[in-house]
């Protein structure tokens, strides 16, 4: 059998899975997902009736929408909804029930979209593949339960890991925030994304949901339909899951931090069991790459003028462009111990990533920084990265970010010219709309002066 035809008999496969799920889950109406160059999640929907042909042709909508705050004049494109993607939206009726399948998007040619956020991590995957890594990350996304959006305030009052839940402050259920987290966990385990683990964070009403490792195109899918599905559960109660990376001044933000993986089939690439803490020397290279390059791929992995308030000395987030082989729960790179019985469970985690970035785009940059450690052989800095000597101070704003951005040759390479000048004009337009923005800390401070 050729590969055409091998392909051709997969896709036919893929379908007819497709359509055989819909009709035993009485799906009804299919919604066509993808992100904007922001990771915002946008799409549209379909009846069933449509849907065997939209997986075969696409559907055409207007591409404008992928451009963030920078939409303009109306552009055609064509959503193809990926099969391996189709899954029930637990939240809907099962009656006439709704899926949901995420896309890539074409030109009317079949031509892929240059800065569709998705074909670029696939495109960055794939170079990965031609030196034969598999990227694998696992995540910790952190979020807050609040009784709304104006004037907010956490729904719970309870600390790090509490299993006693306190009285909630907007409900006489004093069991809320477990109640919709463990809603919240049933529902991604009942859409194929698989949880490691969850508990309460530090702040009132701040939670953590593990998903486990997977590769990265998966786990992006994963975090926009998490994120989606996490507020669709708050709503129906009445309440909000936000993944603003800083909603308080006094409390701890929310990060989204990443364990990161390459396999060469079955065996992890960063595993070495005659080094003392389990590292090869590919996964010390990587790590050297992300330490070299981090301060310009930051704007994307933390992308909004709040991201910033999160990466500040206190809070046990990253401030510094440090690492750390043990403990380093405040350092930007540092390595999870590992048993030396599991060796694939060995991993580098990097903990700048805050809930607010669009995944796709920021495991792009977080692989090539990496990738580029490995291929030009750096070494991790012989420095000591500790409390006294912490390193290099990471961007303190979103305005330094994109300046070092702007001037990365990696970055450019990562993403292309295109994605990387659509993003800069949306993340520059937000930072001079903040900064014309009087906040009620200046009136406070200087109305009376």
């Amino acid at each position: 059998m050729t590969k055409k035809n091998k392909s051709q008999k997969e896709k036919s496969e893929a379908i007819e899975y497709v359509l055989k799920q819909a009709s035993e889950n009485d799906v009804k109406f299919v919604r066509l997902w993808f992100p904007d160059i922001l990771g915002n999640l946008k799409g549209f929907g379909i009846t069933i009736d449509e849907l065997e042909i939209v997986i075969e042709r696409g559907a055409s909508f207007d591409g404008a929408s992928l451009l963030g705050t920078e939409r303009s004049d109306e552009r055609e494109y064509i959503s193809l909804p990926d099969p391996a993607t189709f899954q029930i939206l637990p939240w809907r009726p099962q009656e006439n029930s709704v899926a949901r399948m995420i896309c890539d998007i074409t030109d009317s040619d079949g031509n892929p979209i240059k800065f569709d956020s998705r074909y670029i991590l696939s495109e960055n995957l794939s170079k990965a593949a031609k030196l034969g890594f598999n990227f694998y990350v696992g995540t910790e996304i952190e979020f807050f339960y609040l009784n709304g959006i104006d004037n907010p305030i956490p729904i719970d009052n309870d600390g790090y890991f509490d299993q006693s839940p306190t009285r909630s402050k907007i409900s006489s259920n004093s069991d809320l925030s477990a109640k919709l987290r463990r809603e919240t966990v049933l529902a991604l385990e009942s859409m194929g994304i698989p949880i490691q683990n969850y508990h309460h964070e530090v702040a009132p009403g701040q939670h953590e949901i593990v998903l486990r490792h997977t590769n990265a195109l998966t786990m992006a899918d994963s975090i926009i339909s998490y994120k989606s599905l996490a507020k669709q559960i708050a709503m129906n109660e009445g309440v909000y899951a936000t993944f603003m990376p800083k909603p308080f001044n006094d409390l701890d933000g929310s990060g989204m931090h990443t364990h990161i993986s390459l396999f060469e089939g079955e065996n992890n690439v960063f595993y070495d069991s005659k080094d003392p803490f389990y590292l090869s020397e590919k996964a010390k290279q990587f790590m050297a790459g992300l330490y070299k390059h981090s301060s310009e791929i930051t704007a994307i992995t933390n992308q909004w003028v709040n991201s910033y308030k999160r990466l500040v000395p206190g809070f046990e987030a990253p401030a510094f462009n440090s690492l750390a082989f043990s403990g380093g729960w405040g350092d930007l790179i540092r390595v999870p111990k590992a048993r030396p019985e599991k060796g694939n469970s060995v991993r580098v985690e990097y903990r700048s990533p805050d809930p607010a970035c669009n995944p796709y785009l920021a495991f792009s940059v977080i692989l090539a920084a990496g990738l580029e450690g490995i291929n030009n052989s750096y070494s991790i800095p012989t420095k000591d990265s500790s409390k006294k000597n912490p390193g290099e101070r990471l961007p303190t704003n979103l305005k330094d970010a994109l300046e070092k951005l702007s001037n990365s040759e990696l970055v450019k390479k990562c993403i292309g010219k295109e994605a990387l000048n659509i993003f800069l004009n949306n993340k520059y337009n937000e930072w001079d709309e903040y900064s014309k923005t009087v906040s009620d800390l200046e009136v406070k401070k200087y109305i009376i002066l």
